[in-house]
């Protein structure tokens, strides 16, 4: 039988964690920082956009607190299948623990 994920394992964190998807998220980072540092206009432009996401993002989250809640059992089972999934993925594609440039 497949492991199934801990309880405080969430699936996207483990997404979030291999190395070929954490190397490409430094990598468009990396270049999202030098376009803010070489274009001032960019910068600003940026900076309006991150607080606006920021904000909303917050918003959402208050407003879907208690469907999350209601939801909770729902979502465990899904994250168990999901991390399943990953599981057998990471097994049958090793190059996921690979960063991006290998």
């Amino acid at each position: 039988p497949m492991p199934i994920c801990p309880v405080q394992e969430n699936v996207l964190q483990r997404v979030l964690q291999l190395p070929v998807v954490s190397s490409t998220c430094e990598t468009l980072q990396r270049k999202y920082s030098s376009t803010k540092e070489s274009h001032p206009l960019m910068a600003s432009v940026c900076e309006v956009y991150e607080r606006g996401v920021q904000g909303a993002g917050a918003l959402a989250m208050w407003g879907m607190e208690p469907v999350v809640r209601r939801l909770e059992p729902q979502f465990a089972v899904a994250n168990n299948l999901a991390c399943r999934g990953l599981d057998h993925l990471e097994e049958k594609i090793p190059a996921l623990q690979y960063p991006v440039d290998k």
